[in-house]
């Protein structure tokens, strides 16, 4: 296929995301079936950010533009993919670049979130038939020349070694943090609730440490977290929140809530799922500086940083763990 053609059909894709018949309506339903935490609310979110910001004619052409993609890849490769399964389509913008690239896109799906993709790329197929030799989903992936692979620290060890001889990008554990001034208006507070509650919390980009000024007042963040009160009512997010709590009691640690979310001083940028961590500090440039260097941070959102309610909206070219995909697969 012609890099016109990949395009045309990605954009096609977009449209047919966007709409609402009986074999995506099953797979969405399948992937609540297969993952309780993937609830229609959310699943219908990760779907429209990617149709929004990495499917449309004009981002494509950015995309392509900016790494001179050529119309037809004289030797391509076949790029293995192993996708995590946090939050829903979490490695869709993996597939996008390797497809866009003119690469092979061998697709090993987390069990988690096998559904969705395995519905896109089963489409694409039906579409345009010979895409079944440049994208595939496979339970194994083996004779690749090079691979992407996203999991856990422990898993990232393993891809280490397993990929070691071959072109690779091996992503890890990360996680989001937010700092605060203490003069956020109530719409940055709401949107601060949405870096911290969409997707239950379990995604890189979601917040789960606040950096707070000296004195600061949680009564009016804790006020805005109530947005997401209804989050108590899932049975998985209330469990954990139960654990966390009884946790705190027993341990007569210190803690804040207002229900639904648990505040807790501690100077880990990762908490646990209900639970979100804060530090105090003197001096804001100080905290820019350290989480600058710090490799297990994703993002930063605040005043000076990503905006408060864009963490989890990236767009085409922001690359997770600030590792160039495209530029990766350029040079395969």
């Amino acid at each position: 296929m012609t890099l016109t053609q990949r395009k045309d059909l990605l954009v096609r894709l977009g449209n047919y995301m966007q709409g609402n018949s009986e074999g995506w309506q099953m797979a969405k339903r399948k992937a609540y079936l297969d993952n309780n935490w993937f609830i229609e609310q959310f699943v219908d979110l990760a779907i429209k950010n990617i149709v929004d910001h990495f499917l449309q004619p004009h981002q494509l052409d950015e995309l392509a533009q900016r790494y001179n993609l050529p119309q037809e890849r004289a030797l391509p490769k076949k790029v293995g993919i192993v996708m995590a399964g946090n939050i829903p389509l979490v490695g869709f913008h993996d597939f996008l670049c390797v497809f866009l690239s003119g690469h092979t896109a061998l697709i090993k799906p987390s069990s988690k979130d096998e559904a969705l993709i395995g519905h896109i790329v089963q489409q694409l197929h039906e579409w345009a038939p010979e895409t079944s030799d440049t994208v595939a989903i496979l339970p194994l992936l083996k004779g690749c020349d090079a691979y992407i692979a996203t999991g856990s620290n422990n898993s990232g060890r393993y891809f280490e070694h397993y990929f070691a001889k071959y072109p690779h990008i091996i992503r890890r554990n990360r996680t989001s943090v937010a700092v605060l001034t203490g003069e956020e208006t109530e719409r940055e507070l709401e949107q601060l609730a949405d870096d911290i509650h969409l997707y239950f919390g379990l995604g890189c980009r979601n917040v789960t440490k606040l950096y707070v000024p000296e004195g600061y007042d949680f009564v009016p963040l804790l006020d805005a977290l109530r947005k997401y009160s209804n989050l108590g009512d899932h049975n998985k997010f209330k469990n954990n929140y139960d654990y966390q709590l009884a946790g705190h009691i027993i341990n007569n640690r210190y803690y804040m809530t207002n229900g639904s979310i648990l505040l807790v001083e501690d100077p880990s940028p990762f908490a646990p799922i209900s639970q979100v961590h804060y530090e105090f500090y003197k001096n804001a440039a100080d905290v820019a500086a350290a989480l600058s260097e710090n490799e297990s941070i994703q993002c930063v959102t605040g005043r000076h940083h990503t905006p408060f309610g864009a963490a989890q909206v990236p767009g085409i070219c922001d690359f997770a763990d600030g590792v160039d995909t495209m530029e990766f697969l350029n040079k395969l």
